[in-house]
């Protein structure tokens, strides 16, 4: 029975590049799948991987019904076998039904990743509905890291090295910006809440404060 699959985890934690995984291994055999994505780091109509593998794909932007799309596809007589939609997390709850459909009236299987919850520690709304929606949750199992060793299990947006916890929800940027630019830190729990990036640490090993003192 075809199926809407929802595979979550943090950021850095391979959803892309599990995504493109598929993709591959369903064109080996022959079937054609059409990919969306939304607000990709490598840019519009882009899904890419941090190992630097990258694919064309439909920008899903708030306008597009995507079960409408697929129709269309298969009306002018393309061929869809499966479907798969990247940084899930920024589509609209209209959208992720519109998913569901897919899989209902025109029984493809569609593969759905995202992270599930934002800077500040809250389901993205797509998220929560693929959550309600999903006939199956699967939770990545490449463990991001924290600075400290911990598996990473929140996001953190920075700003200058510093983490903030007000903004919009959603803000594109990567773990791999530079420091003066927004960017994201994966970070354990403990971390998190005490808004400790790995900038801060580092700032915070180099203090005079805590600098041993040699006697003269």
């Amino acid at each position: 029975m075809p199926e809407l699959v929802f595979f979550s985890g943090t950021m850095d934690c391979g959803k892309s590049t599990l995504a493109l995984q598929i993709e591959h291994n369903r064109t080996a055999r022959g079937l054609q799948g059409l990919i969306f994505t939304r607000d990709d780091r490598a840019g519009e109509g882009k899904l890419s991987s941090r190992l630097g593998l990258v694919t064309d794909a439909v920008e899903a932007g708030p306008g597009l019904d995507l079960y409408g799309y697929v129709v269309e596809q298969l009306s002018r007589g393309g061929r869809v076998d499966y479907v798969i939609v990247d940084e899930a997390q920024f589509l609209l709850t209209g959208q992720i039904d519109q998913l569901a459909r897919i899989v209902d009236d025109l029984e493809l299987d569609v593969f759905a990743f995202g992270i599930t919850t934002d800077f500040r520690t809250r389901l993205f709304p797509g998220s929560q509905r693929l959550i309600e929606l999903a006939d199956r949750l699967e939770t990545l199992q490449v463990e991001a890291m924290c600075w400290c060793g911990a598996r990473a299990t929140h996001n953190a947006r920075t700003v200058g090295g510093e983490m903030v916890v007000e903004g919009e929800q959603v803000v594109v940027g990567d773990v791999a910006q530079s420091a003066a630019e927004v960017g994201y830190e994966v970070l354990c729990r403990r971390h998190h809440r005490r808004r400790m990036t790995s900038a801060a640490a580092r700032a915070a090993a180099l203090s005079p404060d805590v600098l041993p003192v040699t006697a003269t």
